[in-house]
């Protein structure tokens, strides 16, 4: 008679306490393709002026239709698998699993995007004081993703928090203001916005 298969052995998580002394001092992990952790902060660093956010004439539009319903923190695990779900990722198995962990503590959050009772896009990232960190978005139609940043910023903004770290510009951010600013400025802006005493959820 042989023996069942012992069960897969869980992934290892970041303690949540690391994660945000990381993000504290301007660092954030990535898992890279060989397995390993590794921790970035990039020099220059992206940012979201949340004050300046900048809402393209197409999207103003179509949030105007309004044809969707926002959500906060009411799928955070399925919208990490939204984020992952590409050919290439950086969210591995440690990763999901630490920012799950983190999210129960309160300070990983999730912007859903839902569409007829399904969720359609959305966006999660880590606050810490006057500052989000955005990690990641993803779109299953048209728009979705960019109806969820302007939800998060229309947040960010009610809630009186002062950074919106991107961690790097692509193309798609840069529409919405997007820009970079050397590493030191960064993280002046970041030790300001840390006292505050904002809350996301």
């Amino acid at each position: 008679m042989s023996l069942p298969d012992p069960p897969d052995p869980a992934p290892p998580l970041i303690a949540p306490a690391l994660l945000l002394e990381a993000y504290a001092t301007g660092l954030f992990p990535m898992a890279m393709e060989n397995g390993a952790m590794g921790w970035f902060s990039p020099d220059p660093r992206g940012i979201i002026p949340i004050r300046e956010f900048h809402i393209p004439h197409g999207l103003r539009k179509l949030l105007r239709r309004n044809p969707f319903e926002i959500r906060i923190n009411t799928a955070f695990a399925e919208t990490l698998r939204g984020c992952a779900d590409r050919d290439s990722t950086w969210i591995s198995e440690s990763i999901h699993h630490s920012y799950l962990a983190l999210h129960r503590l309160g300070s990983a959050h999730s912007v859903e995007v839902w569409q007829d009772h399904a969720l359609v896009g959305g966006l999660y990232g880590v606050s810490l004081g006057g500052a989000f960190f955005g990690e990641s978005m993803f779109s299953r139609v048209p728009n979705a993703s960019k109806v969820a940043l302007a939800a998060l910023v229309a947040r960010l903004q009610e809630r009186g928090f002062v950074l919106l770290d991107t961690q790097w510009v692509t193309e798609h951010l840069t529409q919405f203001g997007a820009h970079e600013i050397p590493r030191s400025t960064y993280l002046k802006a970041l030790r300001q916005a840390l006292p505050l005493p904002c809350s996301f959820a």
